[in-house]
């Protein structure tokens, strides 16, 4: 999305005040997939932490993951990837709403 838009250019032609198209029509238009790499950056960032903990030896669901894997605890396992995935999906689902607010053309 650039400020050349045909959408902008309208905007302009209606004779809006520039700070009123930065706002209601270019940012509103460019947050979408923003929000949408920032909650698919989150995914990624659970998995750092998994390698982070484990480098570093610092405390949390990374290394007791880890810890669980080398002991083959398998309910303990199962539980913190279906929390991971929780956590997964409710950001997803967080980050829909988020674009259905911004975007009214967004329907599910």
């Amino acid at each position: 999305l650039t400020l050349a838009q045909d959408f902008v250019k309208a905007a302009r032609a209606r004779g809006l005040k520039e700070r009123v198209i930065l706002f209601r029509y270019a940012l509103k238009n460019a947050l979408v997939p923003i929000f949408t790499m920032m909650g698919l950056q989150f995914a990624l960032l659970l998995g750092g932490a998994v390698l982070t903990e484990t480098t570093f030896s610092w405390p949390g669901l990374g290394s007791y993951l880890v810890m669980k894997i080398r002991y083959r605890d398998f309910p303990a396992i199962q539980g913190t990837v279906v929390f991971f995935a929780l956590i997964v999906v409710v950001i997803s689902i967080l980050v829909d709403v988020i674009n259905a607010l911004i975007d009214p053309r967004v329907r599910y």
